[in-house]
């Protein structure tokens, strides 16, 4: 089957004021060579240490339309197929611009220290049951993500969610103008990026830049739980949004938690949505997905989907891979299971897998073990806010804790010296002992920020044997399926 067109050559041209070479249609819209699909129109993007212009002819060659280019290729043939505009960021960007401009759908932003992949994956979840959704793939959600993920939107989807990301302020104003949302939603503000900031105060700050660029009568999504509720109220309140809604167990939230049943694998939910009653199950564990998925369904609310349905849709919600995907594995006379928390950390995410990893039920001879790295851009604080996870893993019941970078060394030494494990510099370094150390009934979490490289070691800790059955079959899926900031 053919994919449906999203840009004709014309359309394209008259979107970034550039010039077509050729008569071309494109069905998607890539920045990366090795991953463009036949029909996609490939943008040669100069960043800092690389320039996608060396890789045009191969684009081409694997079958892309066309090529978004500020200057020919030397071994290009005359006749290839090419958009040429004065910057290629500039062209995305215009091309994104025009994808938002020509359709009608309702758009929703997400932003937060932390959970907003995870949000944005359900809540595109919950609104493609009612109508065709688009969302951003994985966590594009910086400079370039963002204009690409809307170059791809179809022009005739009813429903956007784009994922917005920063680590310096003043980054997430310009997406908010580019994305101009309807409703936009706050996961929360915690200590992430720490390294360039003053104060949280100033994080808060950075996130409501969100405000920037939502809509006349646009909705402001909040945590109420979170200690900068407050702060951020104002300032979407100056900024003239429409409406707040406010979610969590808070009492004063709009999107209330009412009950919360927390299980190994899941969680179920009773919650008031903006004064309907709902009752569902979310379908991964931990409690900080039974919050967020308030947020989503006060969002499926203010952009007038079917709340039911999308409240149905909560229970195929699966953790990511790197955010709490899980493996079982078949090892010796037992099984092993692996919680895959590799992509990155935060004092926040890593004390909510910690808890996650405290509610398994482990085999009778198992321990639970907690493979940690380095949390990083925390600046001044980082020894002790690494020193501050020792009470969490105590509550959680952990047995042993293997850890790696500077900063953990500081963990290690305010744990009982029963929990630990082994400290290395580097992932490397760790892997070799984490993989001697496990036994079959063994449950094990592995979560590092993403320059710790903590994701070879789920990798070497799942080759030990075969796959069992998943316990979420969707678990790393995504809507179309990584860059990312806080």
């Amino acid at each position: 089957m053919t994919a449906p067109r999203l840009w004709q050559a014309a359309e394209a041209t008259a979107a970034t004021n550039g010039q077509s070479h050729g008569d071309w249609q494109a069905s998607g819209v890539s920045i990366d060579s090795r991953a463009v699909q036949a029909g996609d129109l490939f943008v040669a993007i100069q960043g800092p240490n690389f320039d996608g212009h060396g890789f045009v002819a191969d684009a081409l060659a694997r079958g892309a339309a066309a090529a978004m280019v500020s200057h020919r290729p030397d071994n290009l043939d005359p006749g290839a197929p090419l958009l040429l505009v004065g910057d290629t960021l500039a062209g995305l960007q215009a091309l994104g611009r025009a994808a938002r401009a020509r359709g009608s759908a309702r758009i929703a932003a997400v932003t937060g220290s932390v959970g907003k992949t995870g949000t944005k994956e359900a809540l595109y979840l919950a609104l493609a049951r009612s109508a065709s959704a688009h969302a951003s793939q994985g966590n594009l959600n910086n400079h370039w993500g963002v204009p690409l993920s809307l170059a791809r939107m179809p022009r005739d989807c009813s429903y956007g969610v784009f994922e917005l990301g920063m680590n310096h302020p003043g980054e997430i104003a310009p997406l908010s103008r580019l994305v101009r949302p309807h409703v936009a939603i706050i996961t929360n503000v915690e200590p992430v990026h720490l390294e360039f900031f003053s104060s949280l105060s100033q994080i808060a700050d950075a996130k409501a830049e969100i405000f920037a660029g939502l809509e006349p009568d646009g909705v402001a999504i909040l945590n109420r739980d979170n200690v900068h509720f407050g702060h951020l109220e104002a300032a979407a309140k100056a900024a003239g949004v429409g409406r707040v809604i406010s979610f969590g167990a808070h009492q004063d939230a709009q999107a209330r938690l009412i009950g919360l049943a927390q299980h190994p694998t899941c969680n179920c939910i009773s919650a008031d949505i903006d004064g309907q009653a709902v009752t569902y199950k979310v379908g991964a564990p931990g409690r900080h997905w039974a919050i967020n998925s308030l947020a989503v369904l006060a969002a499926v609310r203010a952009l007038g989907a079917d709340l039911a349905l999308a409240a149905l849709a909560m229970a195929e919600v699966a953790a990511p891979k790197g955010r709490g995907q899980r493996h079982h594995i078949i090892f010796g006379d037992g099984a092993l299971l692996i919680i895959d928390e590799s992509y990155n950390a935060s004092p926040v995410a890593m004390t909510a897998a910690i808890e996650t990893l405290g509610a398994v039920e482990v085999a009778p001879l198992g321990r639970r073990i907690a493979v940690l790295g380095d949390m990083l851009e925390l600046g001044a604080t980082a020894p002790a806010l690494h020193a501050a996870l020792a009470p969490a893993l105590v509550a959680a019941g952990v047995d042993r804790v293997f850890a790696c970078g500077p900063h953990m060394a500081h963990l290690l030494d305010a744990l009982p010296g029963s929990m630990h494990g082994v400290h290395e510099k580097t992932s490397a370094q760790l892997l070799p002992k984490v993989v001697a150390a496990v036994r079959p009934g063994d449950t094990v979490l592995v979560k590092g920020s993403l320059g710790l490289a903590m994701a070879p070691i789920v990798q070497a800790l799942c080759g030990l044997g075969a796959a069992a059955s998943p316990e979420n079959p969707n678990a790393g899926s995504s809507p179309n399926s990584s860059m990312a900031n806080g």
